[in-house]
């Protein structure tokens, strides 16, 4: 591309503004087919969500945090699983990184186009192969966006010193995807499970998974690839909750206009017109408060430079900040009457995603809390 091109392209940000129309427009189609629709794929990859993290000299924007953030809230105000497909697929890029080099150019041969997905929790094994490489064998669970991956990473047991873990990444013709994503939320992210039968993978495409949670990639210039992974992941998990959010207090609205609109006093149901006022003002509040909290820990992690504490307090925002907003999208169903509750209501499947998003791991306060909790103490 050249100079010229990529100044008039659009930023990751009004990409992900023009595509959230069409992501919401095709949003009830993604929950029936449990995967989002092929146009709202090629919208979110041609946004430069795949390549937002790959590293530069692989064609990648190598681009921030803050950005990510306020593109994939951004398209979560159309979809929750589109724009939660669009942050972890950017998120699994980064880590691409920390592969040897060999591996990062293999894993970007076609572009940044290309589709990498992940799967972190150490379900399966992997033992040397006799003539160099990995045989790999398990299933992952939850591996949101696979059934459109070009790559995905996933972490198995070595038995080596460290974490005993290293994360392996494996080409799509080498895996198998089976349908286990039959949850109520967030049902178009299409998280279902990678299955490995003794696939070999080399060297090269390996990295063990101590050096992810340290955060410094081999070679690294971009900030975004010297950050420990416990430091940046939770935004990209929270940043979709926030649009999503931002959606059902829009709906909301829409549901309760005309309670908003009456005179002051009783209206039906014997709520009082205040009450309306109250609850709109509380919940818009409340998501500018988890954005600030937000917006914070994507500064911190595009510094670059984040310590065991910046790490922890980033932890504890970031669950916080799913806390705040499933909190939000209770209130506001509730609130709505019976009519929210409707099958095919927006508000509903709203309310059923924030809920969904903000009860993964990543997100949870009380384990976020106590590892800050212990750090701060031992700083004083």
């Amino acid at each position: 591309m050249t100079r010229e091109a990529a100044a008039a392209a659009p930023t990751l940000l009004e990409a992900a503004v023009a595509a959230a129309p069409l992501a919401a427009a095709h949003a009830a189609d993604a929950e029936a087919d449990r995967r989002l629709s092929p146009p709202v794929v090629e919208a979110i990859v041609a946004a430069g969500f795949s390549g937002h993290f790959a590293p530069a000299a692989l064609g990648g924007a190598a681009g921030t945090f803050a950005e990510l953030l306020d593109a994939s809230a951004a398209l979560g105000e159309g979809c929750a699983s589109a724009a939660w497909f669009a942050s972890v697929i950017a998120s699994a890029g980064r880590l691409t990184a920390y592969l040897p080099r060999e591996g990062r150019e293999g894993v970007w041969a076609k572009g940044p186009q290309t589709v990498v997905v992940a799967g972190l929790m150490p379900s399966g094994t992997a033992e040397r192969a006799p003539g160099g490489g990995w045989r790999v064998t398990g299933s992952w669970n939850y591996v949101s966006a696979v059934d459109f991956s070009d790559w995905t990473l996933i972490a198995a047991r070595t038995g080596e010193q460290g974490t005993g873990v290293r994360v392996l990444a494996v080409p799509r013709t080498d895996y198998a995807i089976s349908e286990t994503w039959q949850v109520i939320g967030m049902r178009g992210t299409g998280s279902n499970t990678v299955v490995l039968d003794e696939v070999l993978v080399p060297d090269a495409f390996t990295v063990p998974l101590d050096v992810l949670l340290a955060g410094l990639a081999p070679e690294a210039e971009a900030a975004c690839h010297r950050v420990p992974m416990k430091a940046a992941n939770g935004v990209t998990l929270a940043g979709p909750l926030l649009g999503a959010t931002r959606g059902a207090l829009r709906r909301w609205r829409e549901l309760v206009a005309a309670k908003l609109a009456a005179p002051a006093g009783a209206i039906s149901g014997g709520s009082d017109h205040g009450t309306f006022e109250q609850l709109l003002a509380r919940a818009e509040g409340e998501i500018d408060a988890a954005g600030l909290l937000l917006e914070r820990v994507a500064r911190t992690t595009d510094s670059g430079a984040v310590d065991g504490l910046g790490t922890a307090r980033n932890g504890r925002d970031c669950a916080l900040a799913a806390e705040m907003l499933a909190t939000v999208s209770d209130r506001l169903l509730r609130s709505a009457g019976t009519r929210a509750q409707a099958e095919g209501e927006e508000l509903q499947r709203r309310w059923r995603d924030v809920n969904c998003g903000a009860g993964h791991s990543g997100l949870q306060f009380p384990a976020a809390a106590g590892a800050y909790a212990r750090l701060l103490n031992a700083s004083a």
